[in-house]
């Protein structure tokens, strides 16, 4: 990849490791689903506004239209909802380490997924490291009997699982326009989301300026700058080499957690994160091939 490719990959990986501040933030005046609400709103508003902008065509099929709404609610409005219902009882940084377990999780679902790619003994061998770290960064609530930071985690890992199902389902719709297909999403999960958020938690009443801050921060640069450099990005250098910014986000959200929260992790976590890195390492595969070559 390029420097200029390096640099984008280094600024998405600190933008979403930044979310994770932005959700600790928010969560201190909004309920999870108000948080999720919010930011698919404010990322739909903006991601309309670039589409009129760069006067890329819409849709006009409705059942197209239905699915990709319908993708935008598993995608975006359910797992922007479970992350910070996560970080109610654990630390950003740990939610990040867990959000890192996303492409372990892509492989297991695309592996049985009709028409998926299959898990090479490379790929299979990240996944074992990445349960286990998952499972290092659950000990602590395990061996105290923390229940609730237990719900947490799963929280979490649900989030995961959603991500790598719906990384699927969103291989059907390649010949969409990548802008187009994040504009509709996220509408579709805005509307989903916001009458469950009236519902479910009233009307938000915020009195701190850094929540609105955190909550514009979070919808503009977090998710629609992010998905509007990410559909440009990818096409160029590819899932693998994209899949980089994973380790650039939990070390930004610990950093950030440990700084400005005055959060802590204890070492199992950090042991945790270490083998999810390393699985992640195997399922990029890259590293081994080198060593292959140059054994023989």
């Amino acid at each position: 990849m390029s420097v200029r490719d390096w640099l984008l990959i280094i600024f998405i990986g600190s933008i979403w490791g930044c979310s994770f501040l932005f959700n600790a933030v928010l969560i201190r005046e909004l309920g999870p689903i108000w948080v999720s609400a919010g930011r698919v709103s404010i990322a739909a508003i903006a991601s309309w506004l670039a589409l009129m902008a760069m006067k890329k065509p819409v849709p006009r099929d409705p059942a197209l239209i239905g699915k990709l709404m319908l993708l935008g609610v598993f995608s975006y409005a359910i797992p922007f909802t479970l992350f910070p219902l996560g970080q109610q009882v654990i630390p950003s940084g740990l939610t990040a380490i867990i959000n890192a377990l996303t492409p372990i999780m892509t492989v297991i679902v695309s592996n049985f997924w009709p028409g998926g790619e299959k898990a090479s003994t490379n790929k299979s061998f990240g996944v074992l490291a990445g349960f286990a770290g998952a499972a290092l960064i659950a000990w602590p609530a395990l061996s105290a009997g923390g229940t609730t930071r237990l719900w947490g985690i799963a929280a979490c890992l649900m989030a995961t699982i959603l991500y790598a199902i719906t990384l699927n389902v969103a291989r059907s719709f390649k010949a969409v326009e990548p802008t187009v297909l994040a504009t509709i999403a996220l509408t579709g999960a805005s509307i989903a989301a916001v009458p469950v958020a009236l519902v479910g938690e009233g009307i938000p009443h915020i009195t701190h300026i850094e929540t609105w801050a955190a909550w514009l921060a979070l919808g503009l640069i977090s998710t629609a700058l992010a998905f509007q450099i990410m559909y440009r990005l990818l096409p160029r250098i590819g899932a693998t080499n994209f899949a980089s910014n994973t380790f650039i986000a939990p070390v930004v959200a610990i950093l950030l957690g440990v700084t400005l929260l005055g959060e802590t992790l204890q070492p199992s976590h950090y042991l945790g994160m270490a083998a999810i890195f390393v699985g992640l390492l195997l399922i990029d595969g890259r590293i081994v091939r080198r060593w292959q070559r140059a054994s023989t």
